[in-house]
C-alpha cells in the first residue's frame, strides 16, 4: 500500500508521514515551495514554486505526481491553501475527503461533528481514501524514511488564481493545537490590562494564552487565532485553565478533550464548574496572583 502526504509545516510533514506509515508500506511526501523534511518518508518531492506564485496554483503539478505514483491513500494538512489543493485532488480521484480527523484506526477515520458534540467513524468506500488532519491524531506514531528528495518543476495551470492584494492578519503565540497547557481568558476580564494576569499564569505554568470568542471577535483584545470554541480552535491540552469563562457549550466544545480542566470564576453557579475537574470560586484579581506565586 502507498500513501501520499501533502503538508506545509515541518511539524505536520513529520506527523502526517508518521500517521501514513501506520497505513502504508510506502510513504511519499509532497512539499510545495519549501524544502521538505527528510527521514520521514521513503521519497520526498519538492515542487518548485516561482517567486510570487500561489501555492494553490501548484495543483496541476501535484495532480500529475498523484497520477504518476498512484497512491492508495492521501493525507493532507488542512491549511487554507492545501484545503484547495487536497479538495481538488479528491475530486480528481472521484472521491471525497474525510476532514479534520482526530484519530485513525486502520482504515477507519474518527472525527468530530455536530460542532464537536459527537464523534463519527468513516471509511472509504472506494479504492482511494483521502484524509485531512493537523497531525495531532498521530502524535504517538513514529516517522521513518530516507533522505531521498526529488525536485519537480512547477507546471503552470491554464486558469491560474491571481493575487489581487494582501493584508496582515495578526498571529501571536504558539500553535494551540500542540500546546500542553493553555490558559483561557473569558468575559470575566473586564479590562484589557487584566489579561496580564492570565499571561503571568501562562508563564508560570509554561503554557499558552487563549480566549473565548467575545474577547477576540467583540473586544478585539486578542487575535482570532487564539479563540477556542465551536467556531474557533479545537484543542486537547493536558491542562486547560478556564479563567472568567462561564462555560457555555459553544466554548467548552473546543476544550472538552483536555485531560484536566481547572475553572476559576467568581460566580459559584457558573456552568463551567460542572465540567471542570477542579474549581475555584473567587475574584481573578486575587486568585491569579496567588496561583502564580504558588506555581512559580
Amino acid at each position: 500500500m502507498k500513501a501520499f502526504v501533502i503538508a506545509e509545516s515541518a511539524d505536520a510533514q513529520k506527523e502526517l508521514c508518521a500517521g501514513a506509515r501506520t497505513l502504508a508500506d510506502d510513504v511519499l511526501l509532497v512539499s510545495i515551495g519549501r524544502a521538505p523534511q527528510t527521514g520521514v518518508a521513503d521519497v520526498a518531492y519538492h515542487i518548485e514554486l516561482p517567486e510570487g506564485e500561489l501555492v494553490e496554483n501548484a495543483y496541476d503539478t501535484v495532480a500529475a505526481l498523484y497520477d504518476e505514483t498512484n497512491p492508495d491513500a492521501v493525507i493532507f494538512e488542512p491549511t487554507a491553501r492545501l484545503k484547495i489543493v487536497g479538495g481538488r485532488l479528491a475530486a480528481h480521484a472521484g472521491t471525497s475527503v474525510m476532514s479534520d480527523i482526530t484519530a485513525l484506526d486502520g482504515e477507519q477515520a474518527i472525527s468530530l461533528y455536530f460542532g464537536g458534540l459527537a464523534t463519527k467513524t468513516q471509511q472509504a468506500t472506494g479504492e482511494r481514501a483521502f484524509y485531512s488532519s493537523n497531525g495531532s491524531a498521530f502524535a504517538n506514531a513514529e516517522a521513518s524514511g530516507t533522505d531521498v528528495v526529488e525536485t519537480r518543476a512547477f507546471v503552470a495551470p491554464e486558469r491560474a488564481l491571481k493575487l489581487r492584494g494582501t493584508h496582515e492578519v495578526p498571529h501571536v503565540g504558539a500553535d494551540l493545537g500542540r500546546a500542553s497547557v493553555i490558559v483561557g481568558a473569558g468575559r470575566g476580564f473586564a479590562h484589557v490590562e487584566d489579561l496580564d494576569l492570565a499571561r503571568d499564569l501562562a508563564s508560570a505554568v509554561h503554557g499558552e494564552i487563549a480566549c473565548s470568542r467575545p474577547l477576540a471577535e467583540n473586544e478585539k483584545w486578542l487575535p482570532k487565532n487564539l479563540y477556542l470554541g465551536v467556531s474557533g480552535r479545537m484543542v486537547s491540552p493536558k491542562v486547560y485553565f478556564a479563567i472568567g469563562i462561564s462555560g457555555q457549550m459553544q466554548h467548552m466544545i473546543g476544550v472538552h478533550n483536555a485531560d484536566v480542566i481547572v475553572a476559576i470564576n467568581k460566580d459559584q453557579n457558573a456552568p463551567v464548574f460542572s465540567q471542570a475537574d477542579f474549581g475555584l470560586v473567587g475574584d481573578l484579581h486575587e486568585a491569579l496572583p496567588a496561583l502564580v506565586e504558588k506555581l512559580s
